[in-house]
């Protein structure tokens, strides 16, 4: 039929059939975002609307279609999907036939980072375990960025200010296009070498293409692998890249990465005030506590009684004398015995037990013994002891022992 020089009024049904005609003959490709979605594996099918500016379009796709495409759709995602329309006479409603459905532009990247994103996740490079602590007061912060972009000024402006102690190890590198992965890494592996405490990786905003080095692969396991622990701050507050899910800790921006990685001023006295005050608490409880083993000590007998060490001794002693006195006959029975033996043979060799058997003891004048009538001349004075006393006499005759018998 001859639309064009149709003249007679149609029915409805065959109006919708003269456009089914026309639709369902017409194969196209179109790019738009997905603004409506309803993908329930229960369906044959899967719907969603394609949206641009000005129109909406409604669209399906049969499930063993959609499933062959390999493609995971989501709302916010420009796609370009190729087919033809249809028409439900019917109900009067046109659909958009999907035969092929892949991501255009920016869609096309976010799936391939998307994809990235759950391969790096399920080697557990985001997993919170590899989190490396971020130092409270590091002295040497790395700084790895563009010399010339608006994010090493926002760094450099916010440490000064906030912590101007610490010394900045810069690696000026692309941060932009093609090469920029590379470089980063470079810039990286130099800053580590310097022996930083922690390292910040940082830009400025741009558009989702612009911010795809920080979505390289390469890069991303680089930032992972570091033994120095590694901020971001990439973009504004809404950019998301896979280097930010690698990293140590994620900022919002640069100035917040700086901000991180540096103690505000306020924050640290009161820190510094809190922590002196735990110090005080703790010193004045140990010195109680010393002081009370100290009272404990001063208290102990060994201060307080002066024979407190000397009572085991004092036990043993009275022990050992009560042992000697119940012994003491014992052992001096056999010593007294030999002492009377001995005291007899001394009297019996005594001088003066013999004076008192009747002898004399004959002295000189110079009291040397009388031992021969040798010893004296006529009219010498002598001394003769007897038992119980002296006497003085004078020789007035020698006579010699061998004349005596002759008288």
């Amino acid at each position: 039929m001859n639309v064009a020089n149709q003249t007679e009024a149609l029915s409805v049904t065959a109006a919708l059939d003269v456009a089914k005609a026309s639709l369902e003959g017409i194969s196209l490709s179109i790019i738009g975002e997905v603004s409506e979605l309803s993908d329930n594996p229960n369906y044959r099918a899967v719907y969603f609307t394609l949206s641009d500016q000005s129109s909406a379009l409604p669209c399906v796709i049969w499930r063993n279609v959609f499933e062959r495409q390999g493609v995971e759709l989501r709302k916010g995602m420009l796609v370009e999907a190729g087919g033809r329309f249809t028409l439900y006479a019917a109900k009067g409603r046109m659909n958009f036939d999907v035969r092929t459905i892949k991501p255009a532009g920016e869609g096309d990247l976010r799936v391939r980072v998307a994809a990235l994103a759950r391969k790096l996740e399920a080697e557990g490079l985001m997993s919170p375990d590899k989190k490396l602590d971020i130092p409270r007061l590091p002295e040497r912060i790395g700084l790895v960025t563009s010399p010339s972009g608006k994010a090493v000024h926002d760094v450099l402006r916010t440490l000064r200010r906030r912590w101007p102690s610490a010394h900045v190890l810069f690696a000026g590198v692309t941060v932009e296009g093609e090469t920029a992965p590379a470089q980063m890494i470079e810039g990286l592996k130099a800053v580590q070498a310097q022996s930083p405490e922690v390292i910040l990786l940082v830009r400025g905003g741009g558009s989702y293409e612009d911010l795809m080095p920080f979505n390289d692969e390469g890069l991303a396991r680089a930032v992972a692998a570091s033994p120095v622990p590694i901020v971001t701050g990439i973009g504004h507050e809404p950019d998301t890249s896979i280097v930010d899910m690698v990293a140590d800790f994620r900022a919002s921006t640069p100035t917040a990465a700086a901000e991180r990685v540096s103690p505000d001023q306020q924050e640290l006295l009161s820190w510094l005030a809190e922590n002196l005050s735990r110090i005080d608490s703790s010193l004045l409880s140990y010195i109680k506590r010393l002081k009370e083993r100290l009272d404990a000590l001063k208290a102990h007998p060994l201060f307080t009684d002066p024979t407190y060490m000397l009572r085991s001794s004092w036990v043993d002693l009275e022990h050992s004398h009560q042992r000697l006195l119940l012994s003491k006959d014992n052992l001096l029975s056999p010593y007294h015995m030999r002492l009377s033996a001995l005291a007899g043979q001394l009297d019996a060799l005594s001088p003066i037990g013999i004076l008192a058997r009747g002898y004399a003891l004959v002295s000189a004048a110079d009291k040397s013994l009388v031992r021969s009538i040798a010893d004296t001349r006529l009219g010498d004075n002598i001394n003769i002891q007897v038992n119980d006393g002296t006497l003085l006499a004078e020789v007035l005759e020698i006579t010699a022992a061998s004349e005596l018998g002759k008288e």
